[in-house]
């Protein structure tokens, strides 16, 4: 059987939430499922808007309004200084789109990340002062660790306003506004919103603030579809102000609502603005998007969601398309080296577990082009058993963050991957820039922060979140970040690195249908932070096929269904599998199968557990 933890763990209605006993009555399923994702009333699922946080609770926002508001009537000179993720691309077209419809002067300018790195550095001020000569600067997704970037404009006589989500534990750069439901002084009671998530706070702010003046404005809940794109594909916990966001962002793409990009992009993927579902954010958009700022520069991006042209936008999204694509091959490439340098590790760290005299000395080999220097016994073992930190002279800097996610994943450890970083910006061909990705329970940032507190020289700069960090340190300084980092994973309890699979429980005979499944697609918006249903049985296996050498495919049956149930289990390592197999214990989500237009139920498995007779 399965190693698998419940999230909750009712049998019966009257073990449930009192509020929630109701809608059991007609759903018991559905109701354990919003107490397993701690929903204790059902007014916590309302999705208006009139349920979103009120926008005073943010520390700074009065002031970053009147200081748009004065630029507007004066007819300032306004740059929005952006990221070069799907995040910022999302946050500068907002921007840009609602400003310029409250009549401001504004134009944006994006990083380019070979060039010029991230956040509001100096040398993108100069470059804005250079191009556009800006009397104000407002950075979107950015811009909270940016002390001498603000410096650098406040110096020419820049007001500047930062927008941001990131966190920081260090005072805020003395800008004129600063914006931040993760900065020290503000009582936001979410700190989930993401950089989009803040800009349409802001500008939501300022409408109102210019309407009640009967002043020239707009509606800003209009452009919820940019809102939702930037808020999943930046991995946003979706509490209950994140799902009000994405669902009426949603619910605009799937009535055609939205920016011509967007369906640009989906015509690319061959999907249906109606069949738009939330994780089409993350999984179809966000990668397209993000492939501009990864292969080339993320202006591609956002004027792709900023041109108000078809023809221009389906050529931009076939543009974003063709990167998307390069952006997978090149990613490949990286993720199938990084596989073989992690086995020449663990390799490596069993050799120097053993008591060979043969190996005692030595200390490094060379595996390609990259040198791995051979660390200390005990410390091979706390690499292979903590942490992925890797490193290669011809990496591409645009995707080491898809492939730390992606050993993060498959490995389940907190992974860094680093690359070259541009000679051009730094000046210093011993610069390296990592991406780093982590599992639940190792706060990635703050663990990156202490490594930098122990060891002050090792580390240049570095920011982000819990899960996703970026850094950058000299490639001489590599092997002794390691070895510090491994430090601080070895504090850690060795049950953070033991992944947990977590389940919501069996379902009842009636639960395998359509329309139940079609039910729970729209029972709520599903994802980071409110994880999508998951369920296990144990079912009769009636036959199976492998396809392609690696998918599997069951016809099962389940007590009190009359009809048999198809599974299909992608990437399953068939060479495990016992034919003779005749009852499988599974870890499943309910979806919904279309071919040739008909649909039917299928199970899609996510483990998988042969038992015996």
């Amino acid at each position: 059987m399965l190693n698998l933890t419940p999230r909750f763990t009712a049998t019966r209605i009257d073990e449930l939430p009192a509020a929630l006993q109701a809608l059991a009555a007609q759903s018991f399923t559905l109701a354990r499922l919003y107490a397993g994702r701690g929903i204790v009333h059902p007014d916590e699922l309302d999705t208006g808007l009139s349920g979103l946080l009120s926008a005073e609770q943010l520390h700074g926002i009065t002031e970053a309004v009147r200081l748009l508001d004065r630029a507007i009537d004066e007819s300032l000179r306004i740059l929005i200084v952006g990221d070069f993720d799907c995040d910022g691309a999302t946050s500068t077209a907002l921007m840009m789109r609602a400003l310029t419809k409250m009549g401001a002067n504004v134009d944006f300018l994006v990083p380019d990340r070979f060039k010029y790195g991230y956040g509001l550095t100096p040398e993108i001020v100069e470059l804005g002062i250079e191009t556009y000569q800006p009397d104000l600067i407002v950075t979107v997704d950015n811009g909270i660790s940016s002390h001498a970037g603000v410096a650098r404009a406040q110096a020419d006589g820049i007001t500047v306003i930062i927008t941001d989500h990131h966190l920081t534990t260090k005072p805020v750069p003395p800008a004129e506004a600063v914006v931040n439901p993760n900065q020290l002084e503000c009582g936001f009671d979410s700190k989930a919103l993401v950089g989009v998530g803040v800009a349409f706070y802001v500008l939501g702010r300022l409408a109102k603030l210019r309407r009640e003046a009967g002043k020239s404005t707009v509606q800003v809940s209009q452009y919820l579809d940019l809102v939702a794109l930037g808020t999943i594909a930046d991995v946003g916990v979706l509490d209950k102000n994140n799902r009000i966001l994405v669902h009426h962002g949603l619910a605009a793409i799937r009535q055609g609502r939205c920016c011509l990009g967007i369906l640009a992009l989906l015509e690319q993927a061959g999907r249906d603005p109606k069949q738009m579902q939330a994780q089409d954010f993350g999984f179809v958009l966000g990668p397209r998007i993000n492939a501009a700022g990864r292969m080339d520069n993320m202006r591609i991006g956002i004027e792709c969601l900023l041109t108000e042209d078809w023809s221009s936008a389906q050529r931009l999204a076939h543009e974003l398309e063709q990167l998307n694509r390069s952006r997978r091959q090149v990613e490949g490439e990286m993720r199938a080296q990084a596989d073989a340098i992690v086995q020449s590790l663990n390799a490596d760290a069993d050799i120097n577990s053993s008591d060979d005299d043969d190996n005692a000395g030595l200390d490094d080999y060379q595996h390609g082009d990259i040198i791995i220097h051979r660390p200390s016994k005990q410390r091979a073992a706390e690499n292979d058993k903590r942490s992925i930190v890797l490193y290669k002279d011809d990496w591409h800097q645009g995707v080491i963050g898809i492939v730390a996610g992606r050993l993060k994943e498959s490995h389940y450890r907190p992974s860094i991957v680093f690359a070259p970083a541009d000679t051009q910006r730094t000046g210093d061909n011993d610069a390296i820039k990592g991406s780093a990705r982590s599992i639940a329970g190792v706060h990635i940032r703050d663990a990156i922060e202490q490594v930098a507190e122990q060891y002050p020289d090792l580390i240049s700069h570095f920011g982000g979140h819990a899960m996703a960090a970026g850094l950058t340190l000299k490639r001489s300084n590599f092997d002794d970040f390691v070895t510090a980092f491994n430090e601080v994973m070895a504090e850690l309890d060795d049950e953070v690195f033991a992944e947990q699979k977590f389940t919501d429980g069996g379902l009842q005979a009636s639960d395998f249908s359509l329309s139940f499944a079609e039910q729970l697609t729209n029972a709520s918006i599903w994802g980071h932070g409110f994880a999508p249903p998951i369920f296990d049985g144990v079912f009769e296996v009636l036959s199976f096929k492998i396809l392609k050498d690696k998918h599997l495919k069951l016809s099962l049956r389940y007590p009190g269904v009359q009809y048999p149930i198809e599974a299909i289990y992608f990437n399953f390592d068939h060479q495990v599998w016992d034919y003779r197999a005749q009852q499988v214990h599974l870890l499943f989500e309910l979806d919904i199968n279309e071919w040739n237009g008909k649909q039917s139920l299928q199970l899609m498995v996510r483990d998988l557990a042969v038992i015996e007779p």
